[in-house]
Parts: C-alpha cells; sequence; structure tokens
C-alpha cells in the first residue's frame, strides 16, 4: 500500500449524512472530511470494501434515534481493509495486516459517527480478524454483520446436531448465512428455507434440503413442523404456527410485539466469532452471497442503498473501489 503510517493524510473522502431522511437524500460525498483519531485499543483502517446492511438506512431513516450517535455520521459496519496504524495498547494487530470485521460491537447502541463508507476508518482490534486468506476484499466485506447476526442467532436458539431448521428470507444477506451455518457448522438434520421462485436454486446450492416459494405456499400449512425458526424477514407472527413445541423462535426484525415462544437479539459483535469460523470460509464450506448486481462504485453508494432498500437484494452489496 502506497500509504504508510507516516504519510496518512488528515482528510478523506466520506459518504456523511447530517439529517435524516432516504439515503438518496440526505447522502453526501464529502471530500473534507476528518480521518478519524485512533485511540490506544484501536487500529486505523484503509477501507478497501464495505458491505451495506440495511441497518445503515434505517438508522438513515430515524429508526433508532434514541439509542443511535449525534449527527453528522458515516454510515458503515462492514469493513475489509489493510491496517495502516495501530494504537498503543494493540497486541496481535500489526501495521500491513488484511483485516475484516464489524466496526461496532453493539449494532444500535452509539455506533462509530466514522463508519465504514469512507476512505479510513478506525476499529477496535477485538472486533477484527485477520481476513480468510482465499477471500478477496470484497467477499471478506461481504461477511462480517450477516455471518455474526447468524451465528448468534443460531447459537441463542440452541441450535444442535440432529434438530430441524425453517429459515425465512433464506436469500437475503443474513439468511443466506443462517443457511449454511445451520448445516455446516451446527450439524441441523434438515434446513428449510423461503425465498421467491427465481431464488429456490440457490438456497439447495447453500444447503437447503427443502427450499419454499412463498409466492406459492404458505410455510405454517405445511404438515412438518420445525425445531428452530430463524426469522429473518418480520414474520415471527406466522411462524409460531410452524414450531415444534419446546421449540424457538428468534427474529432479527425490530417491529412488533412478538408472540411466545418468538424473541428477538440485537448482534454483539466480535473478531473472536470471526476467527471461529474462519476455517469454514476458508475451506469453502461456507462462501458469501453477494448480489448479482454485486459491487456498486464508491460514487454509486446513494443508488446502492436506493437497491438495497427495494428489499430484493440476493446476499449483499458491496462498495469498491474505494478511493
Amino acid at each position: 500500500m502506497e500509504n504508510t503510517a507516516s504519510s496518512i493524510p488528515s482528510k478523506m473522502k466520506a459518504w456523511v449524512y447530517s439529517e435524516h431522511g432516504k439515503p438518496v437524500d440526505v447522502l453526501k460525498l464529502d471530500s473534507n472530511y476528518d480521518v478519524p483519531q485512533l485511540k490506544e485499543d484501536q487500529v486505523l483502517i484503509k477501507v478497501v470494501a464495505a458491505a451495506l446492511n440495511p441497518v445503515d438506512f434505517k438508522r438513515m431513516l430515524g429508526m433508532f434515534i434514541h439509542s443511535d450517535s449525534p449527527l453528522p455520521s458515516v454510515p458503515g459496519y462492514d469493513v475489509a481493509g489493510v491496517v495502516l496504524k495501530v494504537g498503543s495498547q494493540v497486541r496481535t494487530l500489526k501495521e500491513g495486516d488484511e483485516v475484516y470485521g464489524n466496526i461496532n460491537e453493539k449494532g444500535l447502541d452509539r455506533p462509530k459517527r466514522s463508519g465504514t463508507l469512507a476512505e479510513y476508518t478506525v476499529a477496535e482490534e477485538n472486533l477484527l480478524a485477520l481476513k480468510p486468506k482465499n477471500l478477496g476484499f470484497i467477499e471478506a466485506a461481504a461477511i462480517p454483520l450477516a455471518i455474526g447476526t447468524a451465528y448468534e442467532g443460531l447459537q441463542k436458539t440452541a441450535l444442535s446436531a440432529g434438530k430441524s431448521i425453517l429459515v425465512l428470507g433464506g436469500a437475503g444477506g443474513v439468511g443466506t448465512m443462517v443457511i449454511q451455518l445451520a448445516k455446516h457448522v451446527f450439524g441441523a438434520s434438515k434446513v428449510a428455507a423461503t425465498s421467491s421462485s427465481a431464488k429456490l436454486e440457490l438456497l439447495k446450492s447453500l444447503g437447503a434440503d427443502l427450499a419454499i416459494d412463498y409466492t406459492k405456499e404458505n410455510f405454517e400449512d405445511l404438515p412438518e413442523k420445525f425445531d428452530v425458526i430463524y426469522d429473518a424477514v418480520g414474520q415471527s407472527e406466522r411462524a409460531v404456527k410452524a414450531i415444534k413445541e419446546g421449540g424457538k423462535v428468534v427474529t432479527i426484525e425490530p417491529v412488533g410485539e412478538l408472540a411466545e415462544p418468538a424473541f428477538r437479539f440485537i448482534l454483539t459483535s466480535s473478531g473472536a466469532m470471526l476467527e471461529t469460523l474462519n476455517p469454514f470460509l476458508e475451506n469453502g464450506k461456507v462462501k458469501p452471497v453477494i448480489d448479482p448486481r454485486g459491487t456498486f462504485a464508491f460514487s454509486q453508494t446513494p443508488q446502492a442503498f436506493s437497491y438495497l432498500e427495494t428489499g430484493r437484494v440476493t446476499g449483499k452489496i458491496v462498495i469498491h473501489p474505494i478511493p
């Protein structure tokens, strides 16, 4: 990298919003934004690629205003990039390391104001892991928040070998990871998942034993019931009708009251969790899924958000290259 610790600029290009509203209206490109200051337990990262997540546009819309950070803010959680500088308390990472991670430990509890949709960002060492050797930066950027949300949700349901699972929204960023982790990491005996007609083959390729076309059948009318249901789309009221007695429904959608036995959680990110899953990424058992429209240039970030807001994205959208 041409940047060394001694030549890090004080200003950078970043996408910034200073008011709430639709991303296409409120996101502005600032070419003179301050490079974030490094704390002792953090590293400065040259961002190579950054993925978009629904939480980004929901924050911009003001949905989490009571727990959000003050404006102005640079959106972005997922990052893949190169360590340029390390804080005095950083023990394992060093300059030149290729890393990836979600820079916010608690996604909705005062997230960083200087996110990943910028040339540089900072993150605590304990939120990062070395990039899997077999993956490029674009693929690595697509992983952290989605795989963390999938993994923690499955842990909280106590999914284990021999149990069955139904994934609602199997073709989305989180859903594609839930299918793969349930099958290849947690050892589920049967994985079912819902999607639209065009995405059924994708679900099967990821490890789904049963791919359900939600445009043609209601999953709760199936004769089969499931030990675990992972709801990535906000259908927990219907999900509780498809659960076995003693089973668990986990949802990540922050809307409405939940019917028993459904529960909601908000991700706690860590580099240790990524390190646990790196072997499955490196042996190809678990793969990032990137939408066919896939990567958007840094200058196209508002348009990328508009596509994400349609709810039709398969897997993830990644911003690359970043100047």
